[in-house]
């Protein structure tokens, strides 16, 4: 399924949906209403119920239930994860160019390297990226591969771990690169509105791989990062069971797998994104996430 979260006309309370094919949004309340059915009234919600919860959701979408145009509807944030655990230097030619632009290391790190970022830097489908130029002046973008947890998962195998996701979206990590702090990221990257996230969630068993998975990012229309997660340096069930040797992870929770190369410190010259700019994140049988930046003085 691919489960997002929005707001109709005239409605601010945002609601569960399913996106049907034709681009078509399922009202999943709605549609419990009228069947006298059970179910949580959004994504965090269904992915805490569990299994019987998403198979009340699948069955509601079955055959030709009442839907309206996705072009109708503003599309905000799946869900607001408990926790955001962000990976960095997970992609060879990443490394490559950290190296020679942000002055991280040179040899590949042998275990993920992890950081936070706070549930609050989170923002929608076509929400606006902050752009404040009183606290950076080199904002960037990362189009990365985001991990939703549907399962308690700590001191998981790595033969187990995908059993613990729920889905699959997509993060952009944003990221101000003048404001590294003796080496720590949290400030840099955890500002609100740096984790655009979305626009919609794809349960794990329409993508049985994450592993094989093409991953692009464009500004003003630009390609700027194409890669593949095949060049994942950790994958995904290494990551899980990784993160899970100490820390809990919960039911939605992100896992924000990691950046391919094409950062814009990463250009000759670099370039970083400015006020009127349109980024676009996109990962294959997922989607693409797009959000303006804005002036935020």
């Amino acid at each position: 399924m691919h489960l997002l979260t929005f707001r109709a006309d005239g409605d601010d309370t945002p609601r569960l949906g399913a996106l049907l094919p034709g681009d078509r949004v399922a009202d999943l309340a709605a549609l419990a209403e009228a069947a006298g059915a059970e179910l949580p009234g959004d994504l965090l919600g269904l992915i805490r119920a569990g299994a019987p919860a998403l198979a009340t959701a699948r069955e509601l979408t079955a055959g030709a239930p009442a839907t309206r145009p996705l072009a109708e509807v503003s599309l905000r944030a799946p869900l607001r994860p408990g926790k955001i655990v962000g990976v960095g230097l997970n992609y060879v030619e990443h490394v490559a160019e950290s190296h020679r632009t942000l002055d991280t290391e040179r040899e590949l790190p042998d275990r993920p390297v992890l950081f936070s970022k706070p549930s609050t830097a989170v923002t929608g489908p076509g929400q606006p990226i902050r752009h404040n130029a009183n606290l950076t002046k080199q904002l960037d973008w990362e189009c990365e591969l985001a991990v939703v947890i549907g399962e308690p998962a700590f001191q998981v195998a790595e033969r187990d771990a995908l059993r613990h996701v729920f889905g699959y979206s997509i993060v952009n990590d944003v990221s101000a690169r003048d404001q590294r702090r003796s080496g720590q990221w949290f400030f840099s990257k955890g500002q609100d509105s740096y984790a655009p996230f979305g626009p919609v969630v794809v349960t794990a068993d329409e993508i049985p791989d994450p592993q094989r998975l093409d991953l692009s990012l464009r500004v003003n229309g630009e390609l700027r990062q194409d890669s593949n997660t095949r060049h994942m340096l950790f994958g995904v069930a290494r990551l899980i069971a990784d993160i899970s040797s100490g820390v809990t992870l919960e039911p939605g929770d992100v896992i924000a797998t990691g950046s391919p190369s094409g950062v814009g410190a990463g250009l000759v010259p670099p370039q970083f994104l400015q006020p009127g700019d349109v980024v676009e994140a996109t990962v294959e049988r997922i989607g693409t996430l797009t959000n303006p930046v804005v002036d935020a003085r």
